[in-house]
């Protein structure tokens, strides 16, 4: 997984608002017990595959860049991203420049387009908002995911517009779109497409608590900076971002459902 720059930083990440893993959800007093036995059961998928690729000797990681030669910073990998035509699902795995993110090797970055989309979801009309050309190509982002050396996950953050040329949702819309998030290919990786899947899933209320502060976020920094388009201002590139480990997240799923028996 040897990384070479070919590209120049394209700009600078504004202080996330990091909570350690301990300060994430922990109460799940509130999800039903057939939410948290869905978030139990791709727990579940998410150590199967760990377990399967580390049988020889792989990675979530290395799957995901086999065969896809040297790994260079901020290519998108695989070539072309991997989309799911059925669901619309989509994502790809990239890399900044070593020590601009410190402890983190990549992070995939996921999408759902408009076809995908439930219902009465809207694109939000921020400034300079331009309809696509394709109505398909109105994608949006639902959280990235950062990855260690060993091919393991270690936060999720969110993401200001301009750093994934994305169409802007609000929260509760890209909230309404993770169910939808569906990757049933079997390439270029059937684990790695299986565990991100399943990866939006366990983290479930997680995420939605990223998306909910990420919005904050923006409408924080456009109070402070009245004058610029908070959409397109390099100095604010990650919105949210939180600590996680599979072990730590499965631990509360799973002591959840067992009080929910009581």
């Amino acid at each position: 997984m040897r990384r070479t720059s070919t590209q120049p930083r394209l700009g600078l990440i504004a202080p996330p608002l990091e909570r350690a893993e301990a300060g994430a959800p922990s109460d799940y007093s509130g999800l039903s017990r057939a939410d948290l036995a869905a978030m139990a059961e791709a727990g579940q998928e998410v150590e199967r595959c760990r377990r399967v690729l580390a049988k020889s000797g792989d990675n979530i990681v290395s799957d995901i860049l086999r065969g896809q030669g040297t790994f260079y910073e901020w290519t998108h990998y695989p070539e072309g991203d991997v989309y799911d035509f059925e669901s619309h699902a989509q994502y790809y795995y990239h890399a900044h420049p070593a020590g601009e993110r410190p402890g983190e090797h990549g992070h995939f970055h996921t999408f759902l387009r408009q076809k995908g989309m439930p219902k009465g979801v809207r694109p939000a009309l921020i400034r300079g908002f331009v309809p696509p050309p394709e109505p398909d190509d109105a994608l949006g982002h639902l959280v990235a995911i950062s990855m260690d050396d060993r091919g393991n996950p270690i936060q999720l953050f969110t993401t200001n517009r301009w750093v994934t040329a994305e169409v802007w949702y609000g929260a509760r819309d890209v909230i309404a779109m993770l169910d939808r998030f569906e990757i049933e290919l079997a390439k270029p990786s059937w684990p790695v497409n299986r565990w991100i899947t399943a990866m939006v899933r366990l983290f479930r209320p997680q995420i939605e608590l990223l998306l909910l502060e990420r919005d904050r976020a923006i409408a924080e920094w456009q109070r402070r900076h009245p004058k610029v388009d908070v959409f397109e201002d390099r100095r604010l590139e990650v919105a949210s971002a939180l600590e996680i480990t599979v072990e730590g997240q499965m631990q509360r799923v799973l002591g959840a459902l067992k009080r929910s028996r009581r």
